[in-house]
């Protein structure tokens, strides 16, 4: 008995109806979506010339028997839903019945399939059923779709290149093959295989194959919920970033979709940890009730009402900041052996230190390893020799057992901005002038949470704001209480502030108070604890930007001391990594140990 009905004219009407099809991406997504739906555990997308002249999608699904084949193609037939009652409570991705019968209107497209028990082939031509019979093939369903928009040029000119539209379809493949690992996906370009995954279900390897080596070696698992949501995925840590969004992947019970707000929780998460202007990676699933999803939108589906969207926001971006936190550890140097587009690290007195990824590697001959020391430092030897003598506080000044901070032996300086150390792990290269920006941030922060000290302006800061944000002055206070700031109606479309906290004393007083009220303004009340950090972190590199300068062993010490007290030790201000390890074993590989 088929499983597909036409659904009654007043469920079809409540329907966000309308074009599905803009280009061969649309089609893949739309058929893809089936095939998931249909419990494929195998799912085969091939193309030619980007899908402009034919896209195909295989599965291994339920498949349909002959009266489904033919019933597909109809306005509303579906097998997802079968009243409005149900749209409140989707479960699958498809629902609307509208994807064939739209695609079916502007291409030829075959459709082969079988399920178990009959199978059935359907060829359609710019909307006109050609034939519909019986056709051997094994279970599942394959629909080729050709020619598409060859009768309709308007939307045919808009397309662009083949390989632009293969790369888009490539990218939908691996979208869908993020939300599923469990489903082995395959994406065919011109006879080639581009991309596959093996379906067994690890998400880390399906992010390997999808975004490669170095993402997938810095991915953090996370998994945190609340009474309604319940978020899984990888985190990748922010030393891996990237110039768009397009790396940070959110999907909602499964489906993908373009969620803003939920981005910027992400990014509000890394805000402490990545470089400004640089965006984050991550992989999130995030599980819930049907019914506090609303997906019936629009046609393409990739836009959704969310219900309790402020608490998921605060749950992610929380939960983003602590998993970083706790995972914080110090960037790897690449060595040379690892790849061979890596440059090799120089340390000699005549050049400044080279970036470890360098565009032009060098031969493995022009290492060197001579370290320039301003002061003549303690000797490094092994453990089972005798060490120099050291006062038990200065030793104990060098240590610190933390699993966030690895315990480090000053052992020189080098071209008077790092610090090297000798640790477990190996040499640690530590930038001076980093530590102490993370070490002068933590400070601001730290009086400006216990006990704030103000400072009375001589002349106050006035913002016109307009009569909406005077009249709602009492709430405004109420939001930046944590800030210290307190606001004064003076006029009809003015406020004014008369005192700041101390720290604000090398900043734009007027600029920042402005930037409070416009946030405020764009209900970002929850954003201003992430303003104030922007504000003190610039502040913290300002004020402690230091010169190259030589500096004793005790200071060298020192500054590793504080900088081992830090809450987050690993990154500066700014985002960029305070320290880097070289690993024994590699330093041991270049001499050929």
């Amino acid at each position: 008995m088929g499983r597909i009905h036409q659904l009654d004219a007043q469920t079809a009407n409540m329907i966000a109806a309308g074009e599905v099809v803009e280009r061969p991406m649309g089609v893949v997504k739309e058929l893809v979506e089936n095939a998931i739906d249909a419990g494929s555990t195998r799912i085969t997308v091939s193309a030619e010339e980007g899908g402009i002249s034919r896209v195909t999608v295989s599965d291994n699904g339920c498949g349909m028997d002959s009266s489904d084949a033919v019933n597909a193609f109809k306005r509303h037939a579906t097998s997802k839903i079968s009243g409005q009652n149900d749209l409140w409570d989707i479960r699958t991705l498809g629902f609307r019945g509208e994807a064939l019968p739209s695609i079916a209107s502007v291409s030829k497209l075959t459709l082969s399939t079988s399920d178990g028990n009959e199978s059935t082939r359907v060829k359609i031509e710019y909307g006109k059923i050609v034939s519909a019979a019986s056709y051997p093939c094994s279970q599942g369903t394959q629909i080729t779709v050709e020619g598409l928009f060859y009768r309709t040029p308007a939307r045919l000119k808009h397309l662009r290149s083949g390989s632009y539209e293969n790369s888009l379809i490539q990218d939908i493949v691996q979208k869908f093959a993020l939300s599923h690992p469990e489903i082995a996906f395959s994406f065919v370009s011109d006879g080639r295989e581009a991309f596959r995954t093996n379906g067994s279900g690890d998400l880390l390897e399906v992010i390997y194959q999808c975004w490669g080596r170095e993402p997938a070696e810095n991915a953090v698992k996370v998994s945190f919920s609340d009474y309604d949501y319940t978020v899984d995925g990888y985190l990748v840590r922010p030393h891996v970033t990237r110039a768009s969004k397009n790396f940070m992947h959110i999907y909602l019970n499964g489906r993908m979709v373009r969620t803003f707000r939920l981005y910027k929780a992400v990014q509000d998460g890394y805000e402490n940890y990545i470089v400004k202007g640089r965006c984050p990676l991550c992989v999130l699933n995030i599980s819930m009730d049907p019914h506090l999803l609303d997906v019936n939108v629009h046609p393409s589906k990739w836009e959704v009402r969310l219900s309790k969207e402020n608490q998921l926001e605060y749950l992610i971006r929380d939960q983003v900041e602590e998993a970083l936190k706790s995972s914080a550890e110090a960037r790897k140097v690449r060595t040379p052996s690892s790849a061979a587009m890596y440059s090799r690290i120089r340390l000699d007195t005549e050049s400044s230190l080279e970036m470890p990824f360098a565009e032009e590697a060098k031969p493995a001959s022009e290492i060197t390893a001579a370290a320039a020391v301003k002061e003549e430092p303690p000797v490094y030897q092994k453990e089972t020799e005798q060490k120099p003598a050291v006062p038990a506080e200065k030793e104990r000044k060098t240590v610190r057992k933390s699993a966030e901070f690895p315990s480090m032996e000053v052992i020189g300086q080098f071209h008077e901005k790092y610090i090297l150390c000798s640790c477990r792990k190996g040499l640690a290269v530590v930038d001076a002038g980093l530590a102490m920006q993370r070490v002068r941030y933590e400070q601001i922060v730290r009086t400006l949470n216990d006990d704030p000290v103000m400072k009375p302006l001589l002349v106050p800061v006035t913002v016109q704001t307009g009569n909406d944000l005077v009249q709602r002055a009492d709430e405004l206070n109420e939001a930046v209480r944590p800030l210290h700031i307190v606001f004064e109606v003076f006029g009809r479309d003015t406020l004014r502030v008369s005192e700041v906290p101390a720290w604000m004393d090398d900043i734009s007083e007027s600029e920042f108070i402005t930037d409070i009220t416009e946030h405020f303004r764009n209900d970002e009340s929850g954003s201003f604890e992430q303003l104030q950090k922007k504000q003190i972190a610039a502040l913290a590199v300002k004020k402690r930007r230091m010169k190259a300068k030589p500096l004793s062993i005790e200071e060298m010490r020192e500054v590793i001391l504080q900088l081992s007290q830090c809450e987050n030790s690993t990154y500066a201000p700014d985002g960029r990594s305070v320290y880097v390890i070289i690993e024994e074993k590699d330093i041991e590989r270049e001499f050929g140990r």
